[in-house]
């Protein structure tokens, strides 16, 4: 297992999120918390697909000078996308309302991107799903909004809280990656990323 190939090697996860703290604990890894200090904007000209994994990388830059030799840091970004438009991660009631109508009774992808980071290398993935949203109506747009306050999450909802159980109709693709990290990805991508 992972663990056997990590002894003597710290992991840092570079996130404050906790769906993310959680769903990287769920793969008994023993980690810290380190918090990134970059913009979450992408460069200009960023490709809508390369968005996540650039994000991601700069997080993980930011906290690279502090590692030590042997460890090991994770970052990650997720963005939503419908049609061409990068949806915003909503900082105020309306933004949310104006994701949750866009995103309502279509589709829409959910890129994560991961980078991982030691001393000598990084290496870059990211994971998309599909998810299918039935028509939403404003009173439960409302609700969730006003009982939720989805204001750090990408597209304004969490699949895992309340909206998923009611909108989702169906996903092509990864759940965990959609609440913030692609735990089964991840973990191929760590084996891959020690033994290189």
């Amino acid at each position: 297992m992972i663990n056997d190939l990590l002894k003597g090697r710290a992991v840092i996860l570079g996130s404050l999120s906790p769906r993310r703290r959680e769903l990287l604990g769920k793969l008994d890894i023993d980690f810290d918390v380190a918090e990134p200090s970059s913009s979450e904007i992408p460069p200009p000209y960023t490709a809508l697909n390369k968005v996540a994994e650039t994000i991601a990388l700069e997080k993980a830059r930011s906290i690279a000078s502090k590692l030590n030799d042997g460890d090991i840091l994770i970052t990650a970004d997720t963005v939503v996308i419908s049609g061409n438009t990068l949806m915003p991660k909503p900082s105020r009631r309306s933004e949310a309302v104006g994701c949750l109508r866009r995103l309502s009774g279509g589709d829409h992808r959910v890129i994560t991107g991961v980078a991982l980071v030691d001393t000598n290398k990084e290496r870059l993935f990211s994971e998309e799903t599909m998810v299918f949203f039935d028509h939403i109506d404003s009173t439960a747009i409302d609700y969730y909004i006003d009982r939720y306050k989805p204001y750090d999450k990408a597209g304004g909802y969490g699949i895992q809280e309340w909206i998923g159980y009611l909108a989702v109709r169906r996903i092509e693709g990864c759940f965990y990656n959609v609440m913030g990290l692609p735990v089964n990805r991840l973990f191929k991508e760590m084996n891959l990323f020690i033994t290189s």
